[in-house]
C-alpha cells in the first residue's frame, strides 16, 4: 500500500485540479444536473483509463521520438477547448434550450486532444508503473486506478456546477455563466499553448 500512496495522491491532484475535463463538467452539471452529466463523467475516465493503458504500454515512446506530435495533440485540444467555448457565448440561453450535452463517446474521444491527460498518462507511466508486475498487469492496475480515483474527483466538478445551475434561473444569468466558462475554457486552451 505504501507504494500506491504516490500514485493514489498524484491521481487526486490531477483529477482534482482545474482543467479541460473539469470546466466542462461544471458547464455540463450547471445545464444538465447531474443525471445526464454522468455519461460524460464517465466517458472521460473511460477515455483516460484507455490512454493510460495505452502510453504505459509503449505510446508514450512515440511522443519522445516525435515530438512534433506532441506539439499537434497540443494544437487539436487547445482548438478544441475554443471551439467549446464558442458553442458555450452562442448557446441559447432559454430555459428550455440548454448547450448541447456532451455525450459519453465525445467525453472518450476528448482524452486524445486533452493535454493535461496526456500529462497525467505520461507521468504514471513512466514514474507509477509497478516495477514487480509485468507490463500488462501494472498497465492495467494504474489504469483501474486514475479511473477509480477520477470518477468522485470528476463529479465533484459536476456537483459544483449543479450547484451553480440552481442560481442560473433567469436568461441573463445564464448568459453571464456561459460567459466566464467560455472565457476559463479560452485562457486554459490559451495556457496549453504555452
Amino acid at each position: 500500500m505504501n507504494e500506491m500512496l504516490p500514485l493514489l495522491t498524484y491521481c487526486v491532484l490531477m483529477s482534482s485540479t482545474p482543467g479541460p475535463n473539469n470546466m466542462m463538467m461544471v458547464a455540463c452539471g450547471a445545464h444538465h444536473g447531474y443525471r445526464r452529466t454522468l455519461p460524460a463523467i464517465l466517458g472521460i475516465n473511460a477515455g483516460g483509463a484507455v490512454q493510460t493503458f495505452a502510453t504505459c504500454m509503449g505510446l508514450g515512446a512515440l511522443f519522445t521520438a516525435w515530438p512534433a506530435l506532441h506539439v499537434a495533440l497540443k494544437l487539436a485540444g487547445t482548438l478544441y477547448l475554443l471551439v467549446l467555448a464558442w458553442r458555450l457565448v452562442g448557446s441559447p440561453v432559454a430555459q428550455d434550450r440548454p448547450p448541447e450535452q456532451v455525450s459519453f463517446a465525445q467525453a472518450a474521444m476528448f482524452q486524445a486532444v486533452n493535454p493535461k491527460s496526456w500529462v497525467k498518462a505520461v507521468t504514471i507511466a513512466s514514474v507509477f508503473m509497478p516495477v514487480q508486475l509485468g507490463v500488462v498487469q501494472g498497465a492495467l492496475l494504474v489504469s483501474l486506478v486514475g479511473a477509480v480515483i477520477g470518477f468522485p474527483c470528476i463529479s465533484m466538478w459536476a456537483l459544483f456546477g449543479v450547484g451553480i445551475g440552481r442560481v442560473l434561473s433567469s436568461p441573463v444569468r445564464r448568459r453571464v455563466f456561459n460567459a466566464i466558462m467560455a472565457a476559463s475554457l479560452a485562457v486554459l486552451a490559451l495556457m496549453l499553448m504555452r
